[in-house]
């Protein structure tokens, strides 16, 4: 069940349809996804979450990348998750995709070897992205990692202008830790260790952060 803050990928359901080739023209998608799974190494017969999955693409390009591991994508949208296995579906890969709320992971304690996720924290709320990242660090193995990619900490002037553009449609609210650059602090403070950046892609509305973070 959503809850009353829940927002779409877009902000608005009708904008859903368009969610795909406005990421990809708007975003460096290819370039920065890339990235995010090279930076998970993930191996044969790991488990993976792709956290807030959307329309599925990061899921298939991480069962591509690895088809021996086991990948899930979950998200609260339900509309969105029908766009996502049909994709998986024309791509010929064998990946779940479960309805569920970020804060409230229908999964077992230390169920998995790594949990992925693309542009999605800066849509909660500051209780919510903490409540998510317990969650996170509750599914995951010891010992294993957390991977997200989303807007953050703009790189220049230029950026942060570009990257009001989120914020407007996103909710200044909710965005304003992603764009004060607070996600790696909230990592930190929910228990997680080792949290680094270990890139940054600017883009046509702003700058993208990819972190990284290990439950010990």
């Amino acid at each position: 069940m959503k809850n009353e803050n829940y927002i779409p990928a877009l902000s608005y359901d009708w904008l859903t349809p368009f969610y795909d080739p406005v990421v990809r023209f708007t975003t460096r998608e290819k370039v920065f996804k890339k990235a995010l799974v090279s930076e998970a190494k993930i191996k044969t017969g790991h488990r993976v979450l792709d956290l807030a999955c959307g329309t599925g693409t990061l899921t298939i390009l991480i069962k591509n990348a690895q088809p021996q591991a086991t990948v899930i994508g979950i998200d609260g949208d339900s509309k969105i998750l029908e766009i996502a296995r049909a994709k998986a579906k024309d791509s010929g890969v064998q990946i779940g995709f479960d309805e569920g709320m970020s804060f409230d992971l229908p999964y077992e304690d230390e169920s998995f070897d790594r949990v992925v996720s693309s542009l999605f924290f800066h849509h909660l709320t500051r209780d919510d992205k903490l409540k998510t990242l317990r969650e996170v660090y509750r599914v995951l193995k010891p010992r294993s990692e957390f991977h997200v990619a989303d807007w953050g900490l703009p790189a220049d002037a230029f950026m942060k202008l570009s990257s009001r553009f989120i914020q407007f449609l996103d909710g200044f609210g909710t965005t304003a830790d992603s764009f004060g650059g607070l996600l790696p602090k909230f990592m930190s403070t929910t228990g997680f260790t080792s949290v680094e950046e270990p890139l940054a892609f600017n883009t046509l509305f702003g700058t993208i952060r990819l972190h990284k973070a290990l439950k010990t």
